[in-house]
């Protein structure tokens, strides 16, 4: 694959765009953790995992945008598996930590009965890591193949995750405070919207060695996918919690 040549544009908004990642994650974390006051002690574990999440992204979007400057050489940007290319890994490493985390902070802020809770846990946790595992090794290869492969093979976690949060956490959300389901069931739209961001993205990238169009759709495609995720999902999930405190007798802050 060796290097890309980039125009002066497309490098530049790559740049901007993983700067832009950055700053995100870390304004959430921040804005996450001075939130804590604003709501019950019971829905704090879910602005804590909010915290984690943007925090855990923010360090590897700041280990993306200095892979990307050291993989660079002008214009162009290495982009083969030697020492020294810009390395696509980080990416991965984020997803496996803050995807889990995601998806247990939405059972937190619900605050659902313990067994109703662990058992959404313990098959949505291995689900969604077996998703971003099994789309690595598609990511990297330049068969289109394999790629296809592995596409395929991670979406059916992806399809089981979609089931237990429609079908089986659904169930739970009769029982919530008014307007928490309606939240709730926007805040799973945008699970979707976002997530599908991040297959169109990975097509982007298919057919054997990446072009520079490609290389520059795959990384905005992910960086914005990352901020829809992370931080708009954070700043939802604060909302419902907030919405669940002021329903138990919470006073509303001026």
């Amino acid at each position: 694959m060796g290097m890309l040549k980039l125009g002066s544009d497309q490098w530049n908004l790559v740049y901007n765009i993983f700067s832009f990642g950055l700053v995100s994650m870390l304004a959430c974390t921040v804005y996450t953790l001075v939130s804590q006051a604003r709501v019950l002690p019971k829905y704090r574990n879910a602005l804590v995992m909010s915290s984690m999440v943007t925090f855990i992204a923010a360090y590897h979007y700041w280990r993306i945008f200095n892979s990307f400057g050291e993989a660079s050489e002008g214009m162009s940007v290495k982009v083969s598996g030697d020492q020294g290319a810009f390395n696509e890994a980080y990416r991965y490493v984020d997803w496996l930590l803050t995807v889990p985390l995601l998806l247990v902070e939405v059972v937190a802020v619900l605050a659902l009965a313990k067994e109703v809770s662990k058992s959404l846990i313990t098959r949505l946790v291995p689900a969604s890591a077996a998703m971003i595992a099994l789309g690595y090794p598609g990511e990297i290869s330049s068969n289109q193949n394999t790629q296809v492969l592995y596409g395929v093979l991670s979406t059916i976690p992806f399809l089981y995750i979609l089931y237990v949060l429609f079908v089986e956490l659904g169930k739970s959300l009769e029982r919530q405070p008014a307007g928490v389901a309606e939240t709730v069931g926007r805040l799973r739209l945008l699970l979707i919207a976002t997530w599908g961001v991040y297959p169109i993205s990975y097509i982007l990238g298919m057919g054997g060695d990446a072009t520079a169009e490609q290389f520059v759709g795959v990384q905005v495609g992910y960086t914005i996918a990352d901020i829809l995720a992370k931080c708009v999902f954070g700043l939802t999930i604060l909302k419902i919690a907030r919405m669940k405190s002021l329903a138990e007798g919470m006073k509303e802050d001026h």
